[in-house]
């Protein structure tokens, strides 16, 4: 429970330097009224989930992801963003989050990055 809090801490101080210095220029991979930074937060219920692969996935973890995943281009910006990368997220395990959700339709074969959502 310790870590967790400071785990939220830690992205909540990320995320204030973040948007202090921000400036949004058109359209993104989330579209133009948000960032994937943005989005990384509302994915602090998966923190633990995208650092274990063994760790239980939350329900709302997975309706965020859900939700995200709606846009693949935005979901893996989120997994590869630079929030999610200070915060300690290994994307190699954070790309298993919408299998081992049991998200039916989601971006089997899509390349994120250097990885590919299983």
């Amino acid at each position: 429970m310790e870590v967790s809090i400071k785990f939220m801490c830690m992205v909540g101080l990320v995320v204030l330097a973040v948007t202090s210095f921000e400036q949004v220029k058109g359209a993104g991979e989330c579209g133009k009224s948000t960032t994937p930074d943005k989005e990384a937060m509302k994915l602090l219920p998966c923190a633990t989930a995208a650092q274990d692969q063994s760790a239980p996935v939350t329900d709302s973890c997975c309706a965020q992801v859900k939700r995200i995943g709606q846009n693949p281009s935005c979901l893996c910006a989120v997994m590869l963003s630079d929030l999610a990368k200070s915060s300690g997220i290994k994307p190699e395990i954070a790309i298993t989050i919408p299998k081992r959700c049991n998200i039916a339709n989601r971006p089997v074969g899509y390349k994120c990055g250097p990885y590919t959502l299983p």
